[in-house]
């Protein structure tokens, strides 16, 4: 039996992806920084449960050394917490809000990364998942800071593929478009109505739609490496060049 480690799973993706892991009967190790959520999804899917925040490397290096033996085999990693905040253009943005994203979606990242990854290559197999998004491809305003975290997991997931060649270690970047999970709600830092305005009228992705896709990556044969997915809800597509005209 197989074991997967999923980070920021107390809601979105994480979530998500961490019950459809369940129900195929994976041993699973949840990991988030809020207690009673990560409790309570741990107690309800027999899961192993890692209270922690990616931000804080100490506490990211000691909660992996933690893992129980029947846990400790870590066959899947999926990074997946992060978060965007504000949506200001640049000469507005709130550098708390900057360093935030940074430090959750850069440093958390590399930090677990680096934790689990040596004992993927000595056991000669294993697979990292990260969370990128189209945001990493896509510039739009306001996704400054959040657009160029994205677009550091996009390449440090390359540069990981070339630093695995030969070690049996796979890597695939997920980079989602607009899905209705609390990521807005976060981003606009509890504001229902202007979270809810980003779905208005649309069908956006959803949290199984990208447990689906991980599901599909991971269980692919051990020969097979999807290096990035990039994945749209139908009705999100591309607009013309922004052009600023003179009146």
């Amino acid at each position: 039996m197989k074991t997967i480690l999923v980070t920021g799973a107390t809601s979105g993706f994480g979530e998500a992806i961490a019950r459809r892991f369940a129900s195929d009967g994976w041993k699973l190790v949840v990991l988030g920084r809020r207690q009673d959520r990560l409790v309570a999804l741990a107690r309800e899917l027999k899961a192993h449960a890692l209270v922690c925040d990616v931000r804080r490397r100490k506490e990211v290096f000691e909660a992996v050394a933690s893992l129980p033996k029947e846990f400790a085999t870590v066959d899947v990693l999926v990074n997946n917490a992060g978060l965007a905040l504000g949506m200001e253009p640049a000469h507005k943005a709130d550098l708390d809000d900057w360093e935030q994203m940074v430090d959750t979606n850069i440093k958390g990242l590399m930090f677990v990364t680096r934790a689990v990854l040596p004992g993927m290559v000595e056991r000669g197999r294993g697979h990292i998942v990260n969370m990128g998004s189209t945001a990493s491809n896509y510039p739009y305003p306001g996704g400054n800071a959040y657009g160029g975290s994205k677009a550091f997991v996009k390449q440090f997931s390359l540069n990981l593929r070339a630093d695995l060649s030969g070690t049996g270690v796979r890597v695939t970047n997920l980079e989602p478009g607009l899905a209705e999970t609390e990521f807005s709600l976060v981003r606009f830092k509890g504001d229902q109505d202007k979270a809810a305005a980003v779905y208005k009228g649309m069908q956006p992705l959803t949290g199984q739609d990208i447990a689906e896709a991980c599901a599909w990556c991971v269980n692919l044969p051990a020969h097979v490496n999807v290096n990035r997915m990039e994945i749209m809800p139908t009705a999100q597509s591309f607009g013309p060049f922004a052009v600023h005209r003179k009146t």
